[in-house]
């Protein structure tokens, strides 16, 4: 398999997973500013997870482009991410419906963390087909802004429990940090 086809493949999961979220926003009761008050913690958390899927398709994307090929294990590293980025749409309208409660904030967190280590395993994964002279190794470098946010994420699931608009902070300031693409890989392309 080419790696053109996982890029596309991903492609239209992360183009799937979009639309599921955007289909879950309910019109208001209303046709005045106030109706859309009751609706602004679920389009937030929808906000929020279309960033985080925007984040993940660009940076999914600028990673393929560097590597030179794919093998079986790159291709079950990158369905393993998938999986996760295919419960944000879940997470997001159980966080959304329920804002103020610890365990969707905790839940949501959890699959954030899991899509990011998802991540960071079909990243190891090219790396180790690529080798560690390649282009994409010397792009890749140590990878603090992963561990960082890895860290934010376990320090928010922890946190949802007490204060739950804490963890949604950290959630945000995570995807405020991956927000512009990853430049590491951009500029060796």
């Amino acid at each position: 398999m080419t790696k053109s086809r996982v890029e596309a493949f991903s492609d239209g999961v992360v183009a799937i997973l979009i639309t599921i979220m955007v289909l879950e926003l309910r019109v208001p009761n209303g046709a005045d500013w106030n109706a859309l008050r009751p609706l602004a913690p679920t389009f937030l958390a929808y906000v929020l997870s279309f960033v985080n899927l925007g984040i993940y398709w660009n940076n999914h994307h600028h990673l393929l482009h560097a590597a030179t090929r794919v093998n079986g294990r790159v291709m079950w590293a990158n369905l393993h991410l998938l999986f996760w980025l295919s419960l944000i749409p879940f997470t997001t309208a159980w966080m959304g419906e329920h804002h103020t409660a610890p365990l969707p904030t905790a839940v949501y967190g959890g699959v954030l963390i899991c899509a990011a280590l998802a991540y960071t395993v079909l990243v190891r994964s090219l790396l180790a087909l690529e080798g560690p002279h390649s282009k994409l190794a010397k792009a890749i470098g140590g990878d603090a802004k992963g561990y960082v946010s890895l860290a934010l994420y376990a320090v928010a699931i922890a946190i949802s429990f007490l204060v739950p608009v804490i963890a949604d902070a950290l959630y945000l300031t995570v995807a405020l940090i991956w927000f512009v693409p990853d430049r590491r890989i951009e500029a060796r392309e």
